[in-house]
């Protein structure tokens, strides 16, 4: 009588290379869709932020403000203008004015930038949002305008394939 051989079956070979295959598959193509997700959930969070970004700054700048000059009453590239007093420890005042203009970075996509200076100081530049939406005329542009003593602001934001708008009202403190 011979040895008893032991091992695999090709049968039983190919039924676990065949389940190891699909579970490769399975694995690879779930982290596919985590990846793209994750890129996908990148740019919206990118047009959230900027839009976010923006109306914190704006909404900073009335609410000190008492004089306000919106899209309306401005030229392109013009997007906000805001004045505001404050006075030292000897009562002497000092001038704000902070502007908000829009620079092209690409076909109706802007870049937002706060320029602020005052009296005796220098003027102080920031970029304070990227992929601002402005076409005058379009559904969802972002565009200002004003009613004393309320800045009705709407802003949209576009990154790839994403677009996020939000609308702030925002009450600019009473004339002092």
């Amino acid at each position: 009588m011979g040895k008893r051989q032991s091992g695999y079956t090709l049968i039983e070979l190919m039924v676990a290379i065949s389940i190891m295959a699909i579970a490769s598959i399975a694995a690879g193509m779930a982290i596919f869709q985590v990846m793209g997700g994750t890129e996908d959930n990148n740019d919206h969070m990118t047009t959230i932020h900027q839009v976010q970004n923006a109306g914190y700054w704006i909404s900073r700048d009335v609410q000190m403000s008492v004089s306000v000059n919106a899209t309306d009453d401005l030229s392109f590239p013009g997007f906000l203008q805001l004045g505001w007093t404050e006075w030292d420890d000897e009562g002497t005042p000092i001038y704000h004015l902070t502007e908000y203009i829009l620079e092209e970075s690409s076909e109706n996509i802007y870049s937002l930038k706060r320029s602020h200076s005052y009296t005796g100081g220098e003027t102080e530049e920031m970029m304070v949002a990227g992929y601002i939406f402005y076409q005058p005329g379009a559904d969802y542009t972002s565009d200002s305008s004003y009613d004393d003593p309320v800045l009705v602001l709407s802003l949209t934001s576009i990154y790839n394939d994403f677009r996020e708008t939000r609308e702030y009202r925002i009450k600019r403190r009473a004339g002092i």
